[in-house]
């Protein structure tokens, strides 16, 4: 059986991503002064203005106008009225919600006389999803990948001066064909990426098929039949907040597979890891990519829950697509036996009261090996249970 999937990327320039990065510069900067720091911040980027809001409860002082104005200049924006030196800084920023402290500060299970890990208790209720397969050395989604890649190339060219007419924002789109689960061929590549007004869309289209697209897919996935839409609108020469607003956290499909999976709907950026909705999204893939590596399943989805205040998840559930060597059940039971998702014991596993975060902020929050919950430590350790 034939079918085709699509997964898309953006750009750092993008105005999401301008807004993603700025929350976890921010919350970066945070962490460096203050490791306990807890922060939820968000940003709104429209024309020449941005909005900086939400929550932080810190000893650390920052300048947030500063550290705004220091992220807008490294992606690029230094001409036009979203240029980081003139434009406009509004902030609102005020501390976590005493409410929610309750349960952070210390958890039911904490209350009740529990152990260590027992601490920390969710920062909010929500479910979040964890993903690994077979389909790329990453263990990720191919679409997505080649989609991530595309749009890093996109920015090394613009930033190298290889590509000089290039300017920060840009998209790109895979669609990838299967013949049952394997990938067999790229169908089509979309690439929308902002340009000075004096390059014509024909220099363009060659330029990104020669120096983008063939430096990124391998030759074996394209062939004659693949279609090449090039800034299919014929023209992007206004990008960036001054062509569309852009909202912290609004590219979660991006940030993740690609679709390929379910989504819980929480963001990650700006948001410090007591919040599930990233700590726990970026353990349920550390968990996944450990199965997988461990050939217990070929492809998996995690699903782990949690209410507000309560440090133990509310179920886990583990889907295999058929791939598993053992049932989707009994790999639940070992996921829950091997692995600790508690919120106070997943930072302390993947160490994550540092300022990795605005790393993470564009170019998707997996399938990069730097950061640690792409390792695959655990994976020998797993094989005993296929013994």
């Amino acid at each position: 059986m034939r079918r085709f999937f699509t997964s898309e990327s953006v750009t750092e320039g993008h105005p999401d991503k301008v807004c993603d990065k700025i929350s976890d510069r921010i919350l970066d900067e945070l962490l460096r002064r203050d490791p306990m720091a807890r922060a939820a911040v968000e940003c709104c980027a429209a024309f020449d203005t941005l909005f900086i809001t939400g929550e932080v409860t810190s000893s650390a002082q920052i300048d947030y106008a500063a550290t705004a104005r220091e992220v807008i200049r490294e992606i690029g924006y230094e001409h036009g009225s979203f240029a980081a030196h003139k434009c406009n800084i509004i902030e609102r920023i005020h501390g976590q919600s005493p409410d929610i402290a309750l349960g952070v500060d210390r958890s039911m299970e904490k209350k009740a006389g529990g152990e260590e890990y027992d601490l920390i208790g969710a920062g909010d209720q929500g479910m979040m999803f964890g993903y690994a397969c077979r389909e790329t050395e990453e263990l990720m989604p191919l679409p997505i990948m080649l989609a991530h890649k595309l749009a890093l190339r996109l920015t090394e060219l613009r930033k190298s001066g290889q590509i000089a007419y290039l300017r920060a924002d840009g998209k790109t789109q895979v669609t990838v064909e299967y013949e049952g689960k394997t990938p067999v061929r790229v169908d089509t590549i979309v690439v929308s990426t902002q340009h000075d007004e004096a390059t014509s869309q024909e220099q363009i289209a060659r330029d990104v098929r020669e120096l983008v697209v063939s430096k990124v897919v391998p030759a074996h996935l394209l062939d004659e039949n693949t279609r090449y839409l090039i800034n299919p609108t014929g023209r992007f020469e206004i990008g960036g907040p001054e062509g569309d607003a852009g909202l912290t956290g609004r590219k979660i499909v991006v940030d993740t597979y690609g679709g390929k999976c379910a989504h819980g709907g929480g963001a990650f950026s700006g948001k410090d890891p007591t919040k599930v909705d990233r700590s726990a999204t970026y353990m349920a893939r550390y968990v996944c990519k450990n199965i997988v590596a461990a050939g217990i399943a070929d492809e998996m989805e995690l699903q782990v829950a949690y209410a507000i205040g309560v440090a133990h998840p509310v179920s886990v559930f583990v889907n295999t697509f058929g791939t598993g060597k053992l049932a989707d059940d009994e790999i639940a039971r070992i996921v829950k036996k091997e692995f600790d998702l508690r919120p106070a014991a997943i930072i302390e596993a993947l160490d994550l009261r540092r300022p990795i975060y605005s790393a993470t902020a564009a170019y998707g929050h997996f399938g990069r090996e730097e950061f640690p919950w792409e390792k695959t430590d655990r994976a020998e350790a797993l094989k005993k249970y296929l013994a």
